[in-house]
């Protein structure tokens, strides 16, 4: 959804990885960053001439839309660590026809704050594992047999900076997973509104929705003082036919008993290292 990616030659197995890796990730959702769906290609945002009789709307800032949206962060950051899984799909467009076809996937999370994530990744998408440590980044794709592995990274937020902005990876429900996600979510805002009450999975729920240069977004959040996402929704404004993600949030655990090896990548034998397709910060890359 949001970078452009260097293609990476003739290495096939690197390919396959890094693919893998986009795509996975990319269907995981959250919010503030900008990003195109992959394989969507780059398209030229056609400029709309403002019509003085046709003003850009005002922005319209609810505040209440902002205090859900802050509890939802407070008690995500007021837990040393959670898991949940997810049910997401994602329209991804078809290189041969240009058509936007839908793809499902499930993720399962575990997170430890403030060093430690893991991600496995399965369903219409090849099985791919991600692995923060404390230290490091790994990725693996068990089906090729490949990993890789980043530099040294001392915390989430600064894995995820590395991950979205330099690796090039896809991974909008990082909003989630960073130690201020109110202040990563609301950066953009332009608009903030109460949809109204709703429920998903017979949980009972608020519907919020919210709007950003290029992206509009949705979240349902649980009610009262559990104040947990539920849903997920976002549609690409500068895309052509605005493709849409989705993603539903089950089974949080917010005390869970997570074991240290769980986030340390130990390498199948025969494991092919491979490396991330890294660019240097502030500098684009070609597809």
């Amino acid at each position: 959804m949001h970078n452009e990616q260097k293609k990476s030659g003739k290495n096939p197995s690197r390919h396959f990885l890094l693919s893998a890796i986009v795509f996975a990730l990319s269907v995981q959702g959250c919010a503030h960053q900008e990003q195109k769906p992959v394989n969507a290609p780059a398209q030229p945002v056609a400029k709309v001439e403002q019509h003085p009789a046709n003003p850009a709307p005002a922005p319209v800032i609810e505040q209440y839309a902002l205090d859900r949206l802050k509890q939802m962060s407070e008690k995500l950051t007021s837990t040393k660590a959670f898991t949940y899984r997810s049910n997401n799909f994602m329209e991804v467009q078809a290189a041969a026809t240009g058509q936007f076809l839908t793809f499902f996937v499930d993720t399962e999370v575990a997170l430890q704050r403030p060093n430690k994530l893991r991600a496995n990744v399965f369903g219409d998408v090849p099985g791919f594992q991600f692995y923060f440590d404390g230290a490091k980044v790994s990725a693996f794709d068990p089906q090729k047999n490949v990993h890789s592995v980043s530099g040294p990274l001392a915390t989430i937020d600064e894995m995820l900076e590395f991950v979205t902005t330099r690796a090039h990876i896809n991974f909008p429900s990082a909003d989630f997973m960073y130690s201020d996600p109110y202040a990563v979510m609301t950066k953009n805002l332009s608009h903030a509104i109460v949809v109204g009450p709703s429920m998903v999975n017979g949980v009972p729920c608020e519907h919020f929705a919210y709007m950003e240069p290029g992206l509009n977004w949705e979240i349902w959040i649980e009610n009262g003082k559990r104040a947990l996402p539920l849903r997920l929704a976002m549609t690409y404004k500068q895309v052509p036919n605005f493709p849409r993600f989705m993603i539903e949030y089950k089974d949080w655990n917010l005390n869970p008993k997570l074991k240290a090896d769980l986030f340390v990548f130990k390498a199948p034998v025969n494991s092919k290292q491979i490396e991330f397709d890294i660019s240097e910060p502030g500098k684009n890359q070609s597809q």
